[in-house]
């Protein structure tokens, strides 16, 4: 089983950029649909978008879409979410996922998870 470590979180502003990393531990990385995720206090866990095992399908939320941009280098063991015109309704922890069975927009169904980053975007 993979571990995953989030980075790249912090304040921005309204309007600005972040790149946020997921390095992943183990040599099965390429095997797992990748999936990020993020959470406010008292809310559940949201799909913001993931990626297929080979990098090649990409999905997004509605509300993300547009916006955020989701790749990821093999070789690296690393997937990306690259946030552009960042919203304060961005503001939240960001999560990585990793789930063999493929990109799924319930987290319950992915099987290992990151520590979470935080996101807060100011108006």
């Amino acid at each position: 089983q993979v571990q995953l470590v989030e980075s790249g979180g912090g304040l921005v502003q309204a309007g600005g950029s972040l790149r946020l990393s997921c390095a992943a531990s183990g040599r099965t990385f390429s095997t797992y649909a990748m999936g990020w995720f993020r959470q406010v206090p008292g809310s559940a866990r949201e799909f913001v978008g993931g990626v297929n095992w080979g990098g090649g399908l990409t999905y997004y939320a509605d509300s993300v879409k547009g916006r955020f941009t989701i790749s990821r280098d093999n070789t690296k063991n690393t997937i990306y979410l690259q946030m552009n015109s960042l919203k304060p309704e961005d503001t939240a922890v960001y999560y990585c996922a990793a789930n063999r069975g493929g990109v799924r927009r319930t987290p319950d169904e992915y099987d290992a998870w990151g520590q979470g980053t935080q996101v807060t975007v100011s108006s």
